[in-house]
């Protein structure tokens, strides 16, 4: 029997990166899966990315697992409110693990440039998207795991401490995300749920490999541009590492806490797909980052 053989879950911003990963190994350990997103096919988000979550639900199904695709623009609160009455109404009222992975920010940051001379414009709505996003759709998906008495919600961010990230906006996005998991986990502890947060090292998603110009295939040569490349790990390492606490008995006492995908491969055994375990906290502490 697979772990989460039965479990519903529910991954918000699954189109691509680690939110497609992460529902993809949910359904590798036996959960039916609904991935939401704005990106449907005939209709991308501003992004403007090719990943749909009609293809996301696909991979799931193929790695065994039941996908459900939904448009979700998860900054609408109505979206999101029909979308957990939808899973009230399918489930009978079951909802195990919730996973916000809303981002949309690919094209907002203002790298080097200081947040005063930056778009506040930009900068108000990646806290939108990344951050007021999170809290509805946990607004909303908490109470089906409080009915239950049981559950898991994952914020998945960048990073696992406060420090500082390089530029304000995607700072504080960030940052908030994992002080959102610890509130979380604060007053959902007499219920018997779990929150916690999630984070990659150096992330070689679609969009990344796409930077490089590169493929998963010949990932290495992007390494040309940027050395660090080469202590990447594909979007699947953290997926793993998500499932793995999903199906953690002791579940509750991680909650409130922020975890890294190497150090959830040094707690579980887990191997990245390409065979790799790139350990990106020991590599950043090397070069003094």
């Amino acid at each position: 029997m697979k772990p989460l053989e039965g479990k519903v879950a529910v991954v918000a911003g699954a189109t691509r990166g680690a939110g497609r990963a992460i529902a993809m190994m949910l359904g590798a350990a036996g959960a039916t899966v609904y991935g939401t997103g704005r990106s449907v096919r005939g209709g991308p988000s501003d992004i403007g990315r090719l990943e749909t979550i009609e293809e996301t639900a696909e991979l799931v199904n193929k790695q065994g697992g039941r996908g459900i695709p939904v448009q979700v623009d998860h900054t609408v609160e109505t979206q999101v409110k029909e979308l957990f009455a939808r899973i009230e109404e399918e489930q009978g009222g079951r909802l195990d693990i919730l996973v916000n992975d809303v981002w949309g920010g690919e094209k907002l940051s203002e790298w080097g440039t200081p947040f005063w001379e930056g778009s506040l414009d930009k900068a108000l709505l990646m806290q939108r998207r990344a951050v007021q996003s999170h809290l509805i759709t946990s607004y909303y998906g908490a109470p089906l795991l409080v009915k239950r008495k049981q559950g898991l919600i994952v914020e998945v961010t960048d990073g696992y401490d406060y420090r500082y990230r390089g530029n304000l906006p995607y700072s504080l996005a960030k940052v908030s995300v994992i002080h959102l998991a610890e509130a979380l986990a604060s007053e959902l502890r007499p219920h018997g749920v779990a929150a916690l947060s999630v984070t990659p090292g150096f992330l070689r998603s679609e969009e990344m490999l796409d930077h490089f110009g590169v493929s998963e295939e010949n990932w290495r040569e992007g390494a040309e541009q940027d050395p660090h490349f080469l202590q990447s790990e594909t979007p699947f390492y953290l997926g793993r590492g998500v499932a793995a606490l999903a199906a953690d008995s002791g579940l509750m006492d991680k909650s409130g806490k922020a975890f890294t995908s190497w150090g959830l491969s040094d707690e579980y055994g887990i191997v990245d797909v390409d065979g790799r375990r790139p350990h990106w906290g020991s590599y950043a502490e090397e070069q003094g980052f």
